[in-house]
């Protein structure tokens, strides 16, 4: 490995040399240990590489790269074998989000793209196997849920020009906003500059292109309205409640 292979390798992987290996070492210390034990030891020294506000429950085996530029807010759980990398922009999580087993969530922003960061907000679950990737900046509004296997890319290949590789003619990146209450169906992908409008919901394999309106259902590919959800509707029959007093008896 050259001088200059290994330099690209830590930009990639930290905010400077130090970053690297005070992070590294962190992991090397406490990333491994399993149980509540290990997310109490985590809860402690994770503080000196990212910022928590409040207390956050870290599982054995998560990734986490530039984690200076990652925040936590208080009571978000990271699942084991999530991907955090944060770079310019960062990750912010709100409380008591979920990040399910495997999910990924990556800025990626080697080019310094103004606009990119992931923004989660609260009581918000990520799904297992989510991708997230916000180049253009990804914001997502409050009590959104992704199911297994979703995909928002706030990222996309320029590809017009035939005489050239798609990977020369660069790319765009402008950016998706998810509004509050929003759920995404098991393999939805969201693709960039979408919106998608409050209390919609995304059925499971829709891709998404163009935006949503608030309080509709989509699916399909393209995704294409399928109905609105109506106000005062009665709830369907063996549905089943985290609370019962959700029922408003």
């Amino acid at each position: 490995m050259t001088l200059a292979t290994l330099r690209l390798y830590l930009s990639r992987q930290a905010s400077g040399p130090g970053r690297y290996l005070l992070e590294q070492t962190m992991y090397a210390l406490a990333g491994w240990i399993p149980t509540v034990a290990g997310m109490a030891v985590r809860g402690v020294l994770y503080r000196l590489i990212l910022r928590m506000e409040g207390m956050a429950a870290i599982e054995n085996g998560v990734r986490l790269r530039c984690a200076d530029t990652i925040t936590l807010g208080h009571g978000v759980y990271l699942d084991q074998h999530t991907y955090l990398h944060g770079g310019k922009g960062g990750i912010r999580l709100g409380p008591g989000t979920i990040v399910m087993h495997g999910a990924v969530l990556h800025v990626y922003n080697f080019r310094n793209l103004p606009h990119a960061g992931i923004i989660v907000g609260r009581d918000c679950l990520v799904g297992e196997y989510t991708v997230i990737r916000g180049q253009g900046g990804v914001t997502i509004g409050d009590r959104v849920y992704t199911s297994p296997f979703t995909q928002i890319i706030a990222v996309n290949h320029v590809f017009d020009d035939p005489a050239h590789p798609f990977v020369e003619q660069g790319i765009t990146a402008q950016g998706i906003v998810i509004e509050d209450d929003v759920w995404l169906g098991s393999g939805a992908v969201v693709t960039d500059g979408v919106r998608i409008g409050c209390g919609a919901v995304v059925a499971a394999g829709a891709v998404v292109t163009g935006d949503v309106p608030p309080h509709t259902v989509v699916g399909g590919v393209p995704a294409r309205v399928l109905k609105t959800i109506e106000p005062g509707a009665p709830p369907r029959g063996d549905v089943y409640f985290a609370d019962e007093r959700a029922r408003g008896d």
